[in-house]
C-alpha cells in the first residue's frame, strides 16, 4: 500500500488520523518522502508543535495515529508521484495522479483509511491532492498552525492543514490543531465569483457555479488583475527557498534525488537577492489588494484545479498550481470542498481573509449540504 509510508499498526479505538511525512512524530523517523533524507533519518525525538492537540485526544482515548502518509519526493510536486516509495493510488481512479505533495494524506482519506489526514501547503499541496481525489481539505493562514517539527520546503509560504472526506471532517482536524476549534459566522452577504484567471475546463466553471446556486449565496464577478503576476513571483519564492531548504541535499546524496525534482531544487539556486526581494515586495502588496477585495465580498470563489486530474503519464505540474499559488503568496486560508460534476467530482475553492478558518468552514458546511 502507497497510502502510507510507516504504519503503527495501532488498534485503539477513536478518530483514525494520518500524518504527512513532513511532520514530525516521536518515535518514527522523517523521511520527506525522500531516499536521501531516508538514509540518514532517525526516530524523531518528539513531536512536531502542531501534534500536540492530537496527543492530548489520543490520552484521552479519542485518537488512533494510523501511520505516516506518502508525499511527492521532498514536497517539490504537485503530481504527487514518487519514484522511492511508490505513488498513492487516486481513489476515484487508478490512473489518474493523486496531486501532490500531500498526496498520500488526500489518497488514504478518499480510500477510507482514515478519518483525518495532516498535510502542508507551499503552493496548493492540501488543496491539489484533495481536488484530485474528490476529498476536502483547509489550507490554513499562514503562521496559524506553528511549524516546529515540520520538515521545510519555503517557510514564508509552507502551512499545516487538514484533510478529509468532507467538512465535518476538516472541523475534527482543526480541533486537533487547535484544541476548542469552533465553526462560525453566517454565510458572507456577497460571495465574489473570479474568472478568467486560467484556462478552465467549462465542466469545472459550470460546477463551481452550480454548487454556489444551489447553495443560494449571493454571487457576484469580480475582477482581480494581478493573479497571474502573483502566480509568478510566488514561483520565484518557492524556488529560492526551496534551493536553500534543500539544495545541500543535491551533493549530499546525488543519486537519491529524482531527476524532475533534482531540476527544479537547481533551478532555485539562480534566484537573485534582487529577484527575491522584488518578490516579497510584490507578495506585500498583492495581500493588501486581495484583502481589500475580501473587505467588499467576503469570500471569493473559483476552481480548486483549471480542470480534471490528469493522467499520471501526462502530468503537467506548473498548470497544476495555476489557481492555487497566488493565496499561498498571499498567505491566507482557503477551503477545498468536492463538488458534483462529470466525469469526475470538481473542487471548489473558496478564499477567505487572514484568520477566517472557522468562517470557511461554516460556508463550506453550507454548499456542501445544498450539494448532497
Amino acid at each position: 500500500m502507497n497510502e502510507l509510508i510507516a504504519e503503527t499498526g495501532s488498534v485503539a479505538p477513536g478518530l483514525r488520523l494520518a500524518v504527512k511525512d513532513l511532520i514530525d512524530v516521536e518515535g518514527l523517523p522523517t523521511t520527506a518522502g525522500s531516499a536521501s533524507v531516508a538514509a540518514s533519518a532517525r526516530p524523531a525525538s518528539q513531536d512536531a508543535a502542531c501534534l500536540a492537540g492530537a496527543r492530548r485526544r489520543q490520552a484521552e482515548g479519542g485518537l488512533r495515529l494510523v501511520g505516516k502518509a506518502n508525499l511527492h519526493e521532498l514536497a517539490f510536486g504537485a503530481t504527487g508521484i514518487n519514484p522511492w516509495y511508490g505513488t498513492p493510488t487516486n481513489p476515484l481512479d487508478p490512473r489518474l495522479v493523486p496531486g501532490g505533495s500531500s498526496s498520500g494524506s488526500a489518497a488514504v482519506v478518499g480510500a477510507g483509511l482514515a478519518d483525518v489526514a495532516l498535510g502542508t501547503d507551499t503552493g496548493g499541496s492540501v488543496r491539489i491532492p484533495s481536488a484530485c481525489c474528490g476529498t476536502a481539505g483547509l489550507k490554513t493562514t499562514h503562521g496559524r498552525i506553528p511549524l516546529d517539527g515540520v520538515f521545510p520546503l519555503a517557510p514564508s509560504l509552507d502551512t499545516v492543514g487538514p484533510m478529509a472526506r468532507d467538512v465535518a471532517g476538516l472541523v475534527e482536524g482543526m480541533r486537533l490543531l487547535e484544541p476548542g476549534f469552533e465553526p462560525s459566522g453566517s454565510p458572507p452577504a456577497v460571495v465574489g465569483r473570479l474568472r478568467r484567471l486560467a484556462q478552465v475546463d467549462p465542466a469545472v466553471e459550470a460546477a463551481v457555479d452550480a454548487a454556489l446556486s444551489r447553495a443560494e449565496l449571493d454571487v457576484v464577478d469580480v475582477e482581480l488583475d494581478g493573479w497571474q503576476d502573483a502566480y509568478a513571483q510566488g514561483g520565484v519564492v518557492i524556488l529560492a527557498e526551496a534551493w536553500r531548504s534543500l539544495g545541500h541535499l543535491l551533493e549530499a546524496s546525488p543519486g537519491l534525488i529524482g531527476e524532475g525534482t533534482a531540476e527544479r531544487i537547481r533551478s532555485g539556486r539562480s534566484v537573485t537577492a534582487g529577484q527575491l526581494g522584488l518578490a516579497r515586495q510584490r507578495a506585500a502588496s498583492w495581500r493588501a489588494e486581495l484583502e481589500r477585495l475580501l473587505a467588499e465580498v467576503g469570500v471569493l470563489a473559483l476552481p480548486t484545479l483549471a480542470g480534471f486530474p490528469p493522467p499520471l503519464d501526462a502530468a503537467e505540474e506548473l498548470a497544476l498550481t495555476a489557481l492555487t499559488m497566488p493565496v499561498n503568496l498571499a498567505g491566507l486560508p482557503a477551503l477545498a470542498l468536492p463538488v458534483p460534476a462529470r466525469p469526475l467530482p470538481a473542487s471548489l475553492q473558496l478564499i477567505g481573509p487572514p484568520g477566517s478558518e472557522e468562517a470557511l468552514l461554516a460556508l463550506g458546511s453550507v454548499v456542501e449540504a445544498a450539494s448532497a
